[in-house]
């Protein structure tokens, strides 16, 4: 008995005391650090488009989608490594690492465009911003009020880009693409420098390490040990699937859906701003208003089936519309839709063990990591299979004219029937997400399951480093499940 209450002696004094630092958190942090980072992005819309086209002429969005693929493949193997970190040494740390290497490329965008796309492939291994402020978010919020706060969240990524790409397009063509590139690295240091000296610490101090000197095992950072823990527990393997299918058409459409209305739809570039504007500012309301009241009525998984609703009638009509004011409509109903990612994130949340919110929000970005590299490449390849071109930026001469209309005769029958063929494909996706998440289990804990779950993530931190001696252990399941 002695030595047990030594032994437990002393590895309270491996962990952090005396901070107060999650009182002082706040969901507010979160909300500027996303709305930094990607404000900053925002603004290089139109820059990386002129970039992509000189750097690589030919096969522009060829190209893009190999970039996106080999960092969405790098963020899908780490997302989960990096949250089951920040379960163990805290959310900050990992939080300035994040938004550090996914802004680091932004400077070098004028100065070498081929280590700008380089550095974009890289990042891949830290970009995972969204897994780490959704896990802070769970860490500070109790269930009632957190997926009131992944809706804001997830509403201040839409707000900002409400008026970051037109700000950027304006400062791109009165003053030229370098200062556009200025006021980003302005901002994304900036951004850094908020996460490095006001965001407090979010993960209670008795669950924190106070040294860096503890390894992690090879079970721990085996990125395919988590993904094989999603086959072992059905719940989150449905999440993943469901995240999968539906938020592959949804990065595929973010790679090219601004110039398929510019060069198919004839939106003029005013349009396009306007029309960013418009559904950042429905978003915003979709993801708090709207979400928080859907939560409190009809709960998670109903919410989450409500919004891949939206998004199929969303993508249907981006494929059978021809007409400006049907994209106007459409982007009506993808404000709606978006409300899908932080319902999916609440639902996840609400289901994990205390000591699990980083490796399971890891998991679910970490999808989202995959599907931004394979949806740019896969909408490319399809665009390309039906004759729509879309790497042709630069204006247009008489004699590009004449054969752009002698290309149009060719093939006026087989655009004309589907205007936007890989919207046709996502809609049939999301289809198959929506029968998958029919599937998923509702998840009702009563209070003697959290008690119940409090206690073993503290009897775990007892002793953070062990791990499991048999495959009963091992085949432990990450969530909740009311029906096992």
């Amino acid at each position: 008995m002695n030595q047990e209450k030594t032994a437990t002696e002393a590895n309270d004094t491996m962990l952090v005391r005396g901070s107060n630092s999650r009182g002082r958190a706040r969901v507010s942090h979160a909300v500027v650090v996303i709305f930094l980072e990607f404000f900053a992005w925002g603004l290089l819309t139109t820059p990386m488009l002129k970039v992509l086209h000189e750097t690589f002429p030919q096969h522009t969005f060829l190209m893009n989608g190999l970039i996106q693929g080999v960092k969405g493949l790098l963020s899908f193997l780490s997302a989960p490594l990096i949250g089951a970190m920040s379960d163990v040494w805290g959310r900050k740390s990992f939080l300035l690492l994040t938004v550090f290497f996914t802004c680091a490329p932004i400077p070098l965008m004028r100065i070498s465009p081929w280590w700008y796309f380089a550095l974009i492939s890289v990042s891949g291994v830290f970009a995972v911003t969204f897994s780490v402020i959704f896990a802070y978010v769970a860490d500070i919020t109790d269930e009632q009020e957190r997926s009131t706060a992944y809706g804001l969240v997830s509403a201040t990524f839409a707000a900002s880009l409400v008026t970051s790409p037109a700000i950027g397009e304006y400062l791109s063509a009165q003053y030229g693409d370098s200062l556009v590139v200025l006021v980003a690295t302005v901002i994304a240091v900036a951004d850094i420098a908020f996460v490095f000296f006001v965001v407090p610490e979010s993960l209670p101090d008795k669950m924190r390490l106070s040294s860096w000197g503890f390894p992690i095992s090879w079970e721990q950072a085996d990125p395919f040990a988590s993904l094989r823990r999603v086959g072992k527990d059905s719940t989150v393997l449905l999440i993943c699937v469901t995240v999968f299918l539906s938020y592959l058409p949804e990065a595929g459409q973010y790679s090219s859906f601004f110039l398929y209305l510019k060069q198919v739809i004839k939106f003029s570039p005013a349009a396009i701003a306007a029309y960013i504007a418009m559904v950042g500012i429905l978003s915003i309301f979709a993801q708090t208003v709207l979400l928080s009241v859907l939560m409190r009525t009809v709960g998670y998984k109903k919410t989450v089936l409500l919004g891949l609703s939206f998004q199929v009638l969303q993508l249907l009509w981006y494929a059978f519309g021809s007409q400006p004011w049907m994209m106007w409509a459409a982007g009506t109903i993808a404000a709606l839709s978006s409300i899908t990612f932080p319902a999916v994130s609440a639902l996840v949340s609400h289901s994990a063990l205390p000591d699990q919110q980083g490796v399971v929000q890891g998991m679910v970005t970490g999808i989202r990591g995959l599907c931004n590299g394979l949806g740019p490449a896969l909408y490319g390849v399809i665009f390309f299979m039906f004759n729509v071109e879309l790497d042709e930026i630069q204006p247009v001469t008489a004699e590009s004219h004449a054969q752009v209309h002698t290309h149009a005769r060719t093939h006026t029958h087989r655009i004309s029937v589907i205007p936007g063929p890989p919207f046709l494909f996502g809609a049939c996706a999301v289809i198959l997400a929506l029968v998958v998440a029919v599937f998923i289990p509702d998840h009702h804990r009563s209070p003697e399951d959290k008690s119940s779950s409090i206690s073993t993530a503290h009897a775990q931190n007892a002793n953070p480093l062990a791990m499991p001696t048999s495959d009963t252990e091992d085949n432990e399941p990450l969530l909740q499940d009311s029906s096992m």
